[in-house]
């Protein structure tokens, strides 16, 4: 394994997906890609919470939708390791619109809107280490 490219990233199955049960389906998923899960909870965040995991979208058009939509029910988030993990798990959820998203990705699979897509990736190094260690403590995480 290239330790170059070994990457840590933050996946969270969204409200609408945890609530459908699909949570296995898109372990399994993570799994079979090749992603080791190296931290997992469930949750249920307050909107003050939300608002500040969103803080980066705070006066768009969308980010009142987004915090009330990830505090309206359990999500799971995941602490993912592998070789291009942040690029790898963007791929596999697809385009954030499920109706653009590609054949057999999660987002084509299990979402039914932009705003109700199933799963959050973080986009690049620096955003997954905060959005990880807004979920997680670095002891929380199995290596």
């Amino acid at each position: 394994m290239d330790n170059q490219n070994l990457q840590r990233t933050l996946a969270i199955i969204k409200p609408d997906a945890f609530a459908q049960k699909l949570s296995g389906k898109i372990i399994d998923r993570i799994e079979q890609e090749g992603f080791s899960i190296i931290g997992i909870k469930v949750l249920h965040v307050s909107p003050e919470e939300a608002a500040q995991f969103y803080a980066v979208h705070t006066g768009k058009p969308f980010f009142d939708e987004l915090v009330a939509f990830l505090s309206s029910g359990k999500i799971m988030v995941l602490a993912l390791k592998g070789i291009e993990a942040i690029a790898l798990w963007r791929k596999v959820m697809g385009a954030t619109d499920p109706a653009k998203a590609d054949e057999g990705t999660i987002r084509k699979l299990y979402g039914s809107s932009i705003g109700r897509n199933a799963c959050h990736g973080s986009d690049a190094p620096e955003t997954a280490e905060t959005e990880s260690n807004f979920f997680f403590k670095p002891e929380e995480l199995v290596p």
